[in-house]
């Protein structure tokens, strides 16, 4: 292993420990106490809390190793290491949460305010796993040996176990707890998919104008990005106009316009938001 590839395995790894202790504070401090179920080994355990004699966290850890073990039994290689070392770190988390931090009931007397905080810092953790290719674990497993073995939909058999288990909620706890369960379902996979979009999100420039070198070397010098040049004509007078591609991170695209307005006041400028960019130097190559 190289020593840039040693760096970039080791940012990752970072990022995957603080991605898990959100998920962790979260499950622990706002949807233990609260008994949110919304699917998930989480929403179990928080069941098997309540009917059983141990805590989630020792029923989550059990759970899990209890797939981590199928795992390693149906998918052997091809089961992921990031996901592994989530599902082991999560576990662990809440269990020595449970013991250095026990909590006897939620830690407001707000649940709504508690339900989304519930929601969002887990899925916000979900999200950044998601981002680089790894999982929380848990019914992921689950779906990976059922897409090896079997050609069910996975997403409708994962959301009908989720939407099981927050059903079950409605009884194990009350109507309440399982209205609220309800609602932390349904927004659950929409703040998961609103924070990736928001983490991949790219600013996508079309530059229309007659000086396109200083446009250019700005863009390859002083961003390290590149461009994408080719010649076109103004559909009114028929002047011949340079076009150029190029798409930017966020903080660039500022800096891009700004030098745009400054240097090139006549250029013709549109910018349109994506967060779908695959190709050397976005998402897709090393």
């Amino acid at each position: 292993m190289n020593k840039s590839k040693a760096v970039r395995t080791l940012i990752e790894y970072g990022i995957l420990t603080i991605a898990t202790l959100i998920l962790v504070a979260g499950v622990y401090v706002f949807k233990f106490p609260n008994n949110f179920s919304f699917g998930g080994v989480t929403g179990i355990a928080v069941i098997l809390g309540k009917v059983g004699t141990y805590s989630p966290g020792t029923y989550t850890f059990i759970i899990n190793m209890a797939l981590l073990l199928l795992g390693f039994l149906f998918l052997g290689r091809d089961f992921g290491l990031k996901t592994v070392y989530v599902s082991l770190l999560t576990s662990a988390g809440l269990s020595l949460a449970e013991k250095w931090f026990p909590m006897a009931g939620p830690l407001t007397t707000e649940p709504v305010l508690e339900l989304i905080f519930a929601i969002v810092l887990p899925a916000f953790s979900s999200a950044i796993l998601f981002n680089i290719g790894a999982s929380g674990g848990g019914t992921d497993i689950m779906a990976m040996i059922l897409r090896k073995y079997s050609s069910f939909n996975i997403g409708t058999a994962l959301f009908v176990v989720d939407l099981f288990i927050t059903f079950a909620a409605c009884f194990v706890f009350d109507p309440q707890t399982g209205l609220f369960s309800f609602t932390g379902l349904m927004a659950k996979s929409l703040v998961i998919d609103t924070v990736i979009e928001n983490i991949n999100l790219c600013k996508y420039f079309t530059i229309i104008c007659d000086r396109p070198k200083p446009i250019c070397d700005f863009i390859i010098h002083d961003l390290g990005r590149s461009a994408t040049v080719y010649k076109a004509e103004g559909a009114y007078e028929h002047h011949p106009k340079t076009v150029i591609l190029t798409v930017m991170k966020r903080s660039q695209a500022v800096q891009l316009r700004n030098f745009v307005r400054r240097s090139e006041p006549t250029a013709f400028i549109t910018i349109t938001n994506s967060s779908e960019i695959i190709g050397k130097g976005f998402r897709g190559f090393n």
